[in-house]
């Protein structure tokens, strides 16, 4: 309503009989003030709609209390798990957060970098577009401590933490030579970004370590619509495409592991279009265990992906960075993703694909 004052610490101090200093402590939770009076200040502020002043408790605090977060794709159900346990944790520690998108866009890279500085944030978390370091060498430059999130860049020496790829893409592949599998197809996204050559490469170290060949063509690439505008949702089109040439061969692999679960979606569909059945004649399994993945027909096996507990200590490194105390963690963190088994990849008496085929 026009006309109506932001209410103050003191008008709550006043009505209770309390020094500013007592109601301010009772707020933010301190110690040395009574349950009693606690509860009474709190009921007190609820009762006139006291909002606190952040702009005030940053000039006393000599810090913005805004933590930045730059990601690439909010689509990305991974990165807005993220998104949430980042903002949920630093929220608990009185920060809030400054979001900035780059769609794997080196320029987005550097506005998102000036706006972050604009905003005198305290500290920054980022998922780098892997296109050069320049950007948050600035922020260095300028004592923003920086954290990386999923993709590092080793030459800044910058905390980093992230889900083990390589250990993903080794499980994946592990479980289905486990099932059975002799032939296995890779369907991965057409970036050049650390997160996909991770994966990748635990894919081949699982199957040079059963003995099985990678002949070329074993790695499939999906030409994504992240190529024009990586901010857009996945779409399973392009599995569904690549899928439907792939099934065209003459020798068709056991087990197909894709990128990502929406790729799943994809390939189920050319699958049923050419009178395959999973897992009978093809297993397939996922990664990011999206809230679809149980629900597919059959339901998917999957790489679940750690994303609260990385927000967690990406929050926690960032705010030790920023109290200057140091940390005993390492510098850079793995976290290991899990292997949810479902029935896309139930174990069958197993015939080369291409047999089954033609079978049939």
């Amino acid at each position: 309503m026009a006309g109506t004052r932001r209410r103050t610490l003191r008008d709550i101090a006043e009505t209770l009989n309390l020094s500013v200093n007592t109601v301010s402590r009772a707020l933010s939770g301190k110690s040395g003030i009574g349950k009693e009076t606690r509860a009474l200040v709190r009921a007190e502020a609820e009762r006139i709609g006291y909002v606190p002043n952040s702009l005030a408790r940053s000039l006393v605090l000599g810090s913005s209390m805004t933590l930045g977060l730059v990601i690439t794709n909010p689509s990305n159900p991974f990165y807005a798990q993220l998104i949430s346990s980042i903002e949920l944790r630093a929220r608990a520690q009185g920060y809030s957060l400054l979001l900035g998108v780059t769609e794997e866009s080196a320029d987005n890279e550097a506005r998102a970098v000036e706006s972050l500085l604009r905003s005198s944030v305290s500290g920054c978390i980022v998922v780098p577009v892997q296109a050069g370091d320049e950007h948050w060498r600035r922020l260095g430059a300028v004592g923003v401590p920086t954290v990386l999130l999923n993709r590092d860049l080793p030459e800044l020496g910058y905390r980093f933490v992230g889900t083990d790829n390589e250990l993903g893409g080794y499980r994946a592949t592990s479980h289905a030579i486990s099932c059975g599998a002799r032939s296995i197809v890779v369907l991965e996204e057409d970036l050049p970004i650390t997160t996909i050559a991770n994966r990748i490469a635990g894919f081949r170290r699982a199957m040079a370590e059963a003995g099985r060949p990678v002949p070329r063509g074993s790695v499939i690439s999906v030409p994504t619509r992240r190529s024009e505008q990586a901010a857009l949702p996945w779409q399973p089109e392009q599995a569904y495409q690549v899928s439907r040439r792939m099934l065209r061969r003459a020798k068709l692999p056991d087990a197909v592991v894709v990128g990502n679960d929406y790729f799943a979606l994809g390939l189920y569909r050319a699958l049923a279009e050419h009178g395959l059945k999973v897992p009978d004649d093809m297993m397939v399994i996922g990664f990011g265990d999206y809230p679809f993945s149980g629900f597919l027909s059959p339901p998917l096996t999957t790489v679940r992906l750690p994303a609260e507990e990385i927000g967690n200590i990406a929050v926690d490194l960032l705010l030790e960075e920023i109290a200057g105390g140091g940390s005993a963690r390492p510098l850079k963190q793995l976290i290991a993703p899990t292997l949810v088994r479902r029935q896309s990849t139930a174990a069958v008496l197993r015939t080369p694909a291409a047999v089954r085929r033609t079978a049939r």
